[in-house]
């Protein structure tokens, strides 16, 4: 789930990227730094967003991709004529480098290889959440049934959060964990693990070059949803917070985000969205001083979401949902809330 930043949204450093953005069209391909490209690889189904694909060249002459978007056939056309507008071709990618499992990140991952021989880099527990799937879906089926949602609701829930979502199915070739620098010749690439927005979230640390690749994690105008790529014993919002002071050092690079363009001091970038949830978590809090007893669905009606939770449907009503508990836990008031 994604819904609007509260606050003004930091100055782009790429102007063709936000005019684009603010146009609905994709921007062209852009160099960012000497061997370093970012390209806009368009979401499937017609989907009205892109997803910023960075493409890095080695000291070898092979290339890394963070994040090749989606894997359809159009969208693989669109990464094949962004390489060729910088005069390569997949055959020249070397490594897969994955911020998160989501298919518009992952989608392609599979095809890459599959023309290139390269290798897919990603976090351990983004191979676990794919691996794990079928039967996380299944006790995610068990919470929408205890989230007290109104019955013509249900089934939605079910397709766009339970059993009916599917994660892509790939297979890491390349465990990354905090700290590890990729092998990428003549570029040190350190693996930041962000997680929050899914389990095994990772940003990259291109030093050298001034560049932090922020995936999901952190972006521009828009407050990513969290707990969205497996289940995991801790609190993906705690998670997310923690995170989020982890890239406080990091404020003299330019961030390189998933989606919508380029800019800079991800430090106050960050601030921006740890005070969105810490409000959103008063607001929770508040429903529960004023609810005697509620469900998880009542709580969730007294918080502002965008539109109100009475306007959302399917993945964006479950987000909506599955935050509020991550809120709700936060403050130790679980116990708080009925099951339906």
């Amino acid at each position: 789930m994604t819904t609007p930043a509260p606050t003004s949204p930091p100055t782009p450093v790429s102007t063709l990227q936000a005019e684009a953005f603010a146009a609905g069209t994709l921007p062209p391909v852009e160099q960012v730094r000497d061997g370093v490209w970012t390209l806009a690889i368009p979401f499937a189904a017609g989907i009205p967003d892109s997803t910023l694909t960075y493409v890095l060249e080695a000291a070898d002459g092979s290339l890394v991709v963070v994040d090749p978007g989606w894997g359809t056939e159009p969208t693989l056309a669109v990464l094949r004529d962004g390489l060729a507008t910088i005069g390569r071709t997949l055959d020249d990618v070397g490594l897969v480098a994955v911020t998160h499992l989501h298919v518009d990140h992952l989608g392609a991952a599979a095809a890459v290889r599959n023309a290139s021989g390269a290798r897919i880099a990603m976090h351990p527990a983004e191979a676990r959440a794919i691996r794990h799937q079928d039967e996380d879906r299944r006790r995610d089926d068990e919470d929408i049934a205890r989230w007290g949602v109104p019955e013509p609701l249900r089934a939605g829930l079910v397709r766009a959060w339970g059993t009916g979502r599917r994660l892509p199915d790939v297979e890491a070739d390349l465990l990354v964990e905090d700290g590890d620098v990729l092998p990428v010749a003549g570029r040190e690439l350190r693996a930041l693990w962000t997680p929050g927005h899914t389990t095994g979230h990772l940003c990259f640390v291109d030093a050298p070059d001034g560049l932090l690749f922020t995936g999901d994690h952190v972006l521009p105008r828009i407050n990513s949803g969290l707990g969205l790529g497996g289940r995991t014993d801790t609190n993906p919002l705690e998670d997310y917070l923690a995170s989020l002071d982890r890239l406080a050092d990091l404020a003299e690079l330019e961030v390189c985000p998933g989606h919508e363009y380029r800019f800079r001091d991800v430090r106050a970038r960050a601030a921006t969205l740890a005070d969105h949830r810490r409000e959103r978590g008063e607001h929770v809090a508040a429903a529960l001083d004023t609810l005697d007893r509620p469900t998880l669905f009542e709580v969730a009606a007294h918080v502002p979401f965008r539109g109100g939770i009475a306007s959302m449907t399917g993945y964006l009503l479950a987000s909506a949902l599955a935050q509020t508990a991550f809120h709700a836990r936060l403050l130790g008031r679980s116990d708080e809330i009925r099951p339906a």
